[in-house]
């Protein structure tokens, strides 16, 4: 396996179809539940523009016991060294860890597991220098503690930030451009998190659409954040928009739906 990639350039995927039970996801805020088809709709569109984008994409089934399990990011991170299981931190998704490891032991040689706390892979930002963990609802001091010890493992550092108040994950306020530039909210770019890299502040209004996916050449962005959309246009980047109505009436962005790495 080699190492000899950019963060953002991936060759497999590993995503899961939404159960029937996903109209009743988790969310922060109510804004009405998604229709199963409106979510399968989106998540076929994704899985179409993740295969355009050059990746081999393997398809669990759905889980019809966990709700939210269409979010495979949470409960796990992959490097091409390896995979490490984490532990999302709600009670009603504690067992997807379960549920997607022999399909991890299956592709990996090396699989980890946290030795405590708690840790979502939302809070999770891969970056060329050091991995960042953001503290928040759903990612305690201990998760992150642990979650450093596997990554020492893998000979990769992470580095501990505390998500800004009422931020569900850090991921939910950013997410990685290139080698040196990020999309970010202004309250997040506020933060310092960001003061080495170049930074794509969000229009008001659009921070929902920080949540953005870098795969190869491609940057997926959500179809409702037109703002967003043209300014990394102007910047040069190849943007494919995505629908993300439904998944976003469960707290989702485009991130979280997949598990990338490059083998």
């Amino acid at each position: 396996m080699s190492s000899n990639h950019k963060v953002y350039e991936f060759d497999s995927v590993i995503v899961r179809k939404p159960s029937q039970s996903v109209t009743g996801g988790l969310r922060a805020v109510d804004q009405g539940s998604p229709t199963y088809s409106g979510v399968k709709a989106e998540h076929d569109a994704y899985i179409a523009a993740l295969e355009t984008a050059g990746v081999t994409v393997q398809v669990l089934e759905p889980l019809e016991e966990f709700p939210d399990s269409i979010f495979v990011e949470d409960p796990a991170l992959v490097f091409h060294q390896g995979a490490i299981l984490l532990r999302p931190g709600i009670d009603s998704r504690e067992g997807e860890t379960a549920a997607i490891a022999p399909v991890l032991r299956e592709r990996f040689e090396t699989v980890l597991e946290l030795a405590g706390g708690y840790v979502d892979g939302g809070d999770v930002l891969y970056t060329p220098d050091n991995i960042i963990i953001g503290l928040s609802a759903r990612t305690t001091q201990e998760g992150a503690d642990a979650l450093i010890d596997c990554l020492e493992k893998f000979g990769r550092k992470g580095v501990v930030f505390n998500t800004p108040p009422n931020v569900l994950h850090f991921k939910t306020d950013c997410s990685l451009l290139d080698d040196e530039t990020v999309l970010t909210t202004a309250r997040l770019a506020a933060s310092g998190v960001f003061d080495s890299y170049k930074k794509v502040i969000t229009p008001g209004g659009e921070e929902a659409g920080a949540n953005a996916l870098r795969v190869n050449d491609t940057v997926f962005v959500g179809r409702d954040f037109p703002g967003i959309i043209s300014m990394l246009v102007s910047e040069g980047y190849k943007v494919v928009p995505l629908e993300t109505s439904q998944i976003g009436k469960i707290d989702a962005g485009l991130s979280c739906m997949s598990l990338r790495w490059h083998s």
